[in-house]
């Protein structure tokens, strides 16, 4: 096969059917992992004697961790390869998040979520990193989309599981939620190890490509790289690049309002829309399908180019502000469940594009320190939503000032988003 009989399209499926099922799994886990004690509070806040306050505190621990460890994993990741550090990754996540079903007073609560935080940090900028040494940059945005479905998937499983874990309480002596938190805790242990044996590296060293085809990407792959500016291996000029900081801002208002809502979802739905434990799961569920649609949307509307990628994040961060202006006006079961879904689904769906933008526009080079400060930035804003939430719920004894705070932030992000779409076609 020579230069010119090499499909796109061939090599392209090759690489995603290779890479993306284990991303996707490994995503998937560490979701689950990260986000499963908003379930187990609903018995354990009860069981321990946590207030909003405290849960909000330790919800929030994770991403205070997360953002510390953010730019030295991911060049640890540049240094040994994505194989072995997320494997690294998930061992360190696995057993932490089994230790969490065992705490017992606030200060050890805050402990364990700032480890898994601490252990997890780099996982989401490393495989952004990861997937863009295999994907040129128009297909990145389609690639993400396809790995960022473990996030629906996460929503799903864990309101199917929810209940029946939960229902184990008394079991062996152990509370349900401590049952939720292992069970769901023991299948990153084992991912660790089918990382280490089968997730590929890069490029040069794929045999199950051929080499025309392993040529012709690797040449595409060094054409963007150059075209995105010259080599500078200066990490503080990565840190402070413009689009970085921007693109992370825009995220970090988003994911105030994602992590206040996700975080209290199975308590803000018993409350506003009356359910139960089952009812909310099934919620919870439904709201992973409307990602996944979202998703499906998304990979539609953006993807080639960058002005169009930002104008999708914009307009659904537009539908996830009314989402919430749904849910603060309730009134109704209907409304509350209305708003909880579409603010999710456009959310979360819009919260995998910033950091695809941000591995196009800055060189090759920085995009170790550049994809993990703009998700520092971002997590920054996960760190602020559960302590926040946390505080006014106490405060005022109802969720529906901070569901009327989250608006603006919502519109606030589409705002930057559109300025840097502005810039980047000016420096284009």
């Amino acid at each position: 096969m020579d230069m010119a009989q090499v499909n796109e399209r061939t090599v392209i499926r090759r690489v995603a059917l290779r890479t993306l099922p284990l991303i996707l799994l490994s995503y998937f886990v560490a979701l689950v992992d990260r986000t499963n004690i908003s379930f187990a509070a609903t018995t354990m806040n009860a069981d321990l004697g946590f207030s909003e306050t405290i849960y909000g505190i330790g919800a929030s621990a994770f991403f205070l961790g997360y953002s510390l460890l953010e730019v030295p994993s991911n060049l640890l990741l540049a240094r040994f390869g994505a194989r072995i550090w997320l494997a690294r990754i998930m061992l360190t996540w696995g057993v932490i998040s089994i230790l969490t079903a065992f705490v017992h007073t606030p200060w050890q609560f805050y402990a364990m979520r700032f480890a898994l935080g601490v252990a997890e940090a780099g996982f989401y900028p490393g495989v952004i990193l990861y997937l863009s040494s295999w994907f040129p940059g128009e297909h990145r945005a389609w690639a993400i989309s396809r790995f960022y479905i473990a996030l629906p998937l996460s929503y799903i499983v864990m309101g199917s599981l929810a209940a029946p874990l939960l229902a184990l309480n008394g079991w062996l002596g152990l509370h349900g939620w401590q049952w939720l938190l292992m069970v769901e805790g023991l299948p990153s242990l084992l991912l660790a190890l089918v990382l280490i044996a089968a997730l590929p590296d890069r490029p040069a060293t794929a045999r199950w490509l051929g080499d025309s085809e392993r040529t012709w990407l690797q040449g595409v792959l060094a054409q963007e790289a150059a075209a995105a500016g010259p080599a500078s291996h200066n990490v503080l000029r990565a840190l402070t690049n413009p689009f970085v900081l921007m693109l992370g801002l825009a995220n970090a208002l988003n994911y105030v309002a994602i992590n206040a809502i996700v975080f209290s979802a199975p308590k803000l739905l018993a409350h506003d829309a009356g359910l139960d434990v089952a009812g909310v799961g099934r919620v919870v569920s439904a709201s992973g399908i409307a990602i996944a649609l979202g998703l499906l949307t998304v990979s539609v509307l953006a993807g080639r180019t960058t002005a169009r990628t930002l104008s999708t994040y914009a307009g659904f961060m537009g539908l996830a502000a009314v989402g919430l202006a749904l849910l603060w006006l309730g009134g109704t079961a209907a409304s509350a469940i209305g708003g909880y879904l579409l603010f999710l689904a456009a959310a979360q769906t819009a919260g995998m594009l910033p950091l695809a933008v941000v591995s196009r526009l800055i060189p090759e080079s920085d995009r170790p320190a550049g994809l993990a400060m703009a998700n520092t930035i971002s997590q920054g804003g996960a760190f602020v939503g559960p302590i926040t939430w946390g505080v006014l719920a106490d405060w005022t004894g109802s969720y529906q000032l901070g569901v009327a705070l989250m608006i603006p932030l919502s519109l606030g992000a589409a705002l930057v988003a559109l300025l840097v779409r502005r810039q980047s076609l000016r420096s284009a």
